[in-house]
């Protein structure tokens, strides 16, 4: 999953009705999403996982729109943030924003109907840029993966700026609509997660950011995107320092 890096976007006119739901796409399946999820914290993850460790749950918004902003270190990361963050922990359901190539085939079968729709990270179109908007501006969450691609080096690399600027965009188009960016780390025993091995899942407090939109889009987004990253980088060397700790004590 990679986060688009787009250098305008359009948002959809203002919603009036925070009950309806965002549109989608036409191939989204409420029955799946609810027996998806539960399956896999149920019965795939613990299974596949040794430990699952999870801190900073309170941190969740459990109303209002939410841009979740993990590190992306497997494709594994699609189930774990639902896991950590999603209906079993705050009663909401999750949207995430995908690269194309990652709807095709069988594997784009499932993302459609659980919710997940596509941006070309090369040419992102207006269509669904907008759509990212009109899930914010429905009070909805939604996970965007803010350094644009996987890496499995443990380190926070550099964001797209594309989180930063949709979500300007979204709240200037609605005043007073409330986003919260709420940083993520997640870390596996092994770069390569296999069968057995551990993962860290820290969550850190929100950004407000109504306190960035301040008229200079560009600038404001930086300024966001600066401070996200920052956010991103003590987590995770929050999260270092503790599994040293722990190494040290066994």
């Amino acid at each position: 999953m990679i986060l688009f890096n787009s250098k305008s976007i359009s948002a959809a006119p203002e919603q009036t009705d925070n009950s309806k739901s965002a549109p989608i796409g036409p191939h989204f399946s409420p029955w799946m999403l609810s027996a998806i999820y539960p399956l896999g914290s149920r019965v795939v993850l613990p299974f596949y996982f040794g430990r699952i460790e999870i801190s900073g749950q309170e941190h969740l918004p459990t109303e209002g729109p939410v841009i979740l902003a993990p590190t992306h270190r497997s494709r594994w990361d699609a189930l774990l943030v639902p896991y950590a963050t999603g209906r079993c922990v705050t009663g909401r359901d999750l949207r995430f924003m995908v690269t194309a190539d990652e709807v095709k085939g069988i594997q784009g079968w499932f993302i459609r109907r659980l919710g997940g729709f596509a941006v070309n990270p090369r040419k992102p179109s207006i269509a669904s840029l907008r759509q990212g908007v009109e899930i914010l501006q429905n009070g909805e969450m939604l996970v965007i993966f803010p350094e644009g691609g996987i890496f499995r080096d443990d380190q926070v690399h550099t964001l797209k700026p594309g989180l930063a600027r949709l979500a300007i965009q979204a709240e200037a188009s609605q005043p007073g609509l409330g986003i919260k960016i709420v940083p993520m780390t997640l870390q596996y025993s092994e770069p390569c997660p296999r069968w057995g091995c551990d993962v860290s899942i820290q969550i850190g407090a929100p950004l407000n950011v109504s306190k960035y939109a301040k008229g200079a889009a560009k600038q404001d987004a930086k300024r966001l995107t600066a401070d996200l990253d920052g956010a991103l980088r003590r987590l995770n060397a929050e999260e270092r320092l503790e599994e040293r700790c722990t190494a040290s004590l066994v």
